[in-house]
């Protein structure tokens, strides 16, 4: 039996959602004069990528990307970032990931940050599954949903994004 994908987001409501969270992600921060945006990978890191140039565009902000990286099918003390802890120590900091799944990257990524002073600290994602493992949550999300556990939801960067549910 064959599983039918279910669009949840077309390429312009993904395009909207992101534009929306660089605008809160702003408002937020606007007194800021440098924010770190640490992009979970793969998928995460792309999102970031794309706040990072919407940020440009609407503020004066200076946007600086962090790739973060772990072994999500065991994150303890797998977590490594792009950048130093000195060059994002006493910024403000976003991490994002695509999809809040169970919790548990962005929980390691949240523990990872939490080593080093923050003057602010915040986690986005575009969409936020409510079954979650971790007690996690987004302080910014483009889309919230209720899914079963059997359900995954998956989002395909590029010229044609587009978020589904099998």
């Amino acid at each position: 039996m064959q599983t039918k994908n279910n669009i949840i987001l077309t390429h312009e409501q993904i395009q909207h959602k992101i534009k929306r969270i660089a605008y809160q992600i702003y408002e937020t921060n606007v007194s800021e004069k440098e924010i770190v945006i640490a992009g979970i990978a793969d998928n995460g890191y792309i999102f970031a990528q794309r706040l990072k140039s919407l940020l440009e565009e609407i503020s004066d902000i200076q946007v600086i990307l962090c790739k973060v990286t772990m072994d999500k099918s065991a994150p303890q003390n797998t977590v490594e970032t792009s950048l130093s802890p000195s060059e994002y120590k006493n910024k403000a900091l976003v991490l994002a990931d695509d999809v809040l799944n169970s919790g548990t990257a962005l929980v390691y990524g949240v523990k990872h940050f939490l080593d080093v002073p923050l003057t602010r600290f915040k986690t986005a994602v575009l969409i936020n599954r409510n079954h979650k493992k971790y007690p996690i949550k987004a302080d910014f999300k483009g889309i919230s949903l209720s899914t079963s556990l059997h359900e995954h939801v998956n989002v395909t960067f590029g010229n044609n994004d587009i978020a589904t549910l099998e």
